[in-house]
């Protein structure tokens, strides 16, 4: 009787234990849905500057994209944790490029590229956005997806929009999607480049796939 109470106490502690790390290192339980990392633990910046995008959704977003993800290069803007571009990796892109300009989240990056075996095939960079964009466009790389999710507070997308419009890192065959809060609403200049070619709306947010415009300006 009592080592049966007190292997229940035991497991009880642990559990406690490891659910304060987790918190800790986060407070949220993020994992790669599928892939060669299936299943594996992710690490996430703390606090609320950094927004993870649930499994559901990121489920939701993959199932969209999965036939064009075999060798594509991923670029992965405002990052926080990496849980987009890895399962990107994980689901067969060739290359993911990840930028944030915040340390906690470069450096949940790199230990969640570590964990999944996945650093071989990426690059990280501290820098903001539009920056690295132009940094990106200098050395002439070019993606054929690129994902943004930037704190809905900062309305950062125009900055950014216009980087990708002004540069050749995506061409009118690049898909680029925006998450965005689900009443968030683009003005014709913020898309001016841009046609919008379809969005996904989920219970709070949104997704809205994006190619440069054939049209001339």
């Amino acid at each position: 009787m009592f080592f049966a109470y007190y292997n229940r106490v035991v497991r009880v502690y642990k559990t406690t234990k490891f659910r304060k790390t987790n918190i800790e290192q986060g407070g949220r339980h993020m994992r790669v849905i599928a892939g060669t990392a299936r299943r594996l633990p992710l690490v996430t910046p703390k606090g609320m500057e950094t927004r993870p995008t649930t499994d559901r959704i990121k489920e939701t977003l993959f199932n969209i994209l999965q036939n064009d993800l075999p060798g594509c290069h991923f670029l992965d803007l405002f990052a926080g944790s990496g849980a987009i571009g890895i399962e990107a990796l994980s689901r067969g892109a060739a290359k993911a490029v990840f930028v944030d300009n915040s340390k906690e989240a470069l450096s949940c990056i790199r230990q969640n590229l570590e964990k999944t075996h996945l650093a071989d095939r990426a690059i990280v960079i501290g820098q903001d956005c539009a920056g690295a964009i132009h940094a990106l466009d200098a050395k002439k790389m070019h993606f054929d997806i690129i994902f943004m999710d930037p704190p809905y507070q900062l309305n950062a997308e125009k900055e950014v929009l216009t980087a990708i419009a002004d540069s050749k890192i995506a061409d009118e065959d690049t898909q680029i999607i925006i998450e965005a809060t689900l009443d968030r609403e683009f003005s014709e200049d913020e898309l001016a480049c841009f046609d919008v070619v379809r969005v996904k709306e989920y219970k709070t947010n949104k997704h809205i796939f994006l190619q440069k415009s054939s049209r001339e300006a």
